[in-house]
């Protein structure tokens, strides 16, 4: 099979096909999680090539693995990976739906803010006024601070993860068994 001219091959030495997989994990093959420090080694290499290359993933193998188990590796890598962007997308849902919440709370405590500063205004003139006033807008200000950091900040790196392990679940995964 001839790499994609935009992929990015990831080569992964093992000693026996277990080892790409959690050992204490009782799932069915398929349904295994990865080793953690398989899915480290993937993760991070995966993250060192382009975005917009396509992964391949090349296991090689020191020991001729059982016939049954050779057919459901690709399987078993798509479903764990596809799994995790499942988590992720649903950890970025709960960000946003968190950002919109706060959002809401924050602009109606500033509208608060914002309107007893008003008041502040209008019943007495001088320097205890004027801390008030002051002190009543920056409080309502710095209570949008979080929901700003949300829909600023927060979000890029759930959704760089998410494309990352999309492109993971979905990359090809070849064995390369030793000659017998």
């Amino acid at each position: 099979m001839k790499p994609h001219p935009s992929s990015a091959r990831i080569e992964l030495k093992l000693r026996e096909l277990p080892q790409l997989f959690n050992s204490m994990d009782p799932s069915p093959f398929l349904d295994r999680d990865l080793d953690a420090d398989a899915e480290e080694f993937i993760v991070s290499w995966a993250r060192e090539h382009p975005k917009d290359h396509e992964l391949e993933l090349s296991i090689q193998l020191a020991t001729q693995p059982p016939p049954d188990r050779v057919a459901g590796v690709e399987e078993a890598v798509h479903h764990y990976f596809s799994v995790r962007a499942e988590m992720k997308r649903h950890e970025f849902r709960q960000l946003m739906r968190r950002g919109r919440l706060n959002l809401v709370i924050g602009l109606g405590f500033l509208a608060g803010c914002l309107f007893l500063s008003g008041f502040a205004v209008r019943l007495g003139a001088g320097t205890a006024a004027d801390i008030v006033r002051e002190g009543l807008m920056i409080i309502g200000w710095v209570a949008m601070w979080r929901p700003l950091e949300i829909y600023l900040y927060d979000w890029w790196p759930l959704r760089d993860e998410l494309r990352l392990l999309e492109r993971l679940a979905r990359m090809p995964v070849r064995l390369v068994l030793p000659a017998p």
